[in-house]
């Protein structure tokens, strides 16, 4: 079949997987599911190009002596026991082979037609010149209520009329019913997309001649998966995903989940939740307090 199971990228904030293991629940199925297929071990990947990261970046007293790059490596060693390092290592969206193709994909669907770099008119924080959206609002970058309208080249996708960004045969789920309200919800965005953005850490677009401006991280999980794939040679990456990261993700990852004969799907799985109640965070305690339970745990 040629068929991988990917985690979709986790976003590397400030936690540890035994502290929140839920969060890990793509990694852990998607391990699970290869270890059935006898398909060796992938990497695990972990989404870095975040506003949060950023932030963190920039108050925090060492930045001037750690670099951005620098600081998401420690904190993503850091999320694992010690000794306990994926044996397929791990793989971030601004991995350089990552990197790489994402540039190759988008100068081709730049080619094609398909993305365009276009003048588009956005919103700028009138204070550090975030890119705060179409519409006027508080800036996530810097907290100032002030933005002005400016007009600058972006990438762009705008979608076909009537072409939908998601569909039944995007999920890699024999016989399973389709996820009537995830293909609904995720039908809900703009028919301009911009995929580019405003961000201290990404895949640069300067490249393409957009100077300042990174590849959109919702595109970018996509692109990180594919690399993973290619790595191993799979031609059907299934990205372990929940219903609720799909919908986040999915319009942005329209265009870019087919590649050189590699056909990206969903794996879609359910959320572990580790912190609601009690119980369940006692449950989740099984990760620290036992191998034995915290294998049984995994199983």
């Amino acid at each position: 079949m040629n068929v991988l199971y990917i985690n979709g990228p986790v976003q590397n904030g400030p936690f540890t997987i035994a502290e929140r293991p839920g969060k890990a629940a793509g990694i852990r199925a998607a391990e699970a599911l290869n270890t059935l297929l006898d398909a060796g071990p992938v990497p695990h990947l972990w989404n870095t190009v975040t506003l949060a990261g950023d932030l963190r970046h920039r108050d925090a007293p060492d930045r001037d002596t750690i670099g951005r790059q620098e600081r998401e490596e420690r904190a993503i060693a850091a999320k694992y026991a010690p000794g306990a390092a994926p044996a397929g290592g791990v793989l971030t969206d601004t991995a350089p082979v990552v990197a790489a193709l994402a540039l190759e994909m988008t100068e081709h669907l730049l080619h094609e037609g398909v993305l365009t770099v276009t003048p588009t008119g956005v919103r700028l924080c009138a204070r550090c010149g975030h890119m705060t959206g179409a519409v006027a609002h508080a800036c996530r970058a810097c907290g100032h209520q002030g933005s002005r309208p400016h007009t600058r080249r972006l990438l762009v996708w705008d979608r076909p009329p009537g072409t939908p960004v998601l569909a039944r045969d995007d999920f890699h789920a024999h016989r399973a019913r389709p996820p009537g309200h995830l293909l609904t919800i995720a039908q809900n965005v703009p028919e301009r997309l911009i995929l580019s953005r405003t961000r201290d850490h990404g895949i640069s677009l300067a490249p393409l001649g957009l100077d300042g401006l990174v590849l959109d991280p919702r595109a970018g999980v996509h692109i990180a998966v594919l690399a993973a794939a290619a790595r191993h040679g799979a031609g059907q990456p299934a990205m372990t995903v929940t219903e609720n990261a799909a919908a986040n993700v999915a319009a942005y990852g329209a265009m870019l989940r087919r590649h050189n004969g590699t056909r990206l799907q969903y794996a879609l799985h359910g959320r572990i939740p580790y912190d609601d109640t009690a119980a369940l965070h006692r449950l989740c305690e099984v990760h620290r307090v036992s191998p034995a339970l915290r294998e049984l745990f995994l199983t």
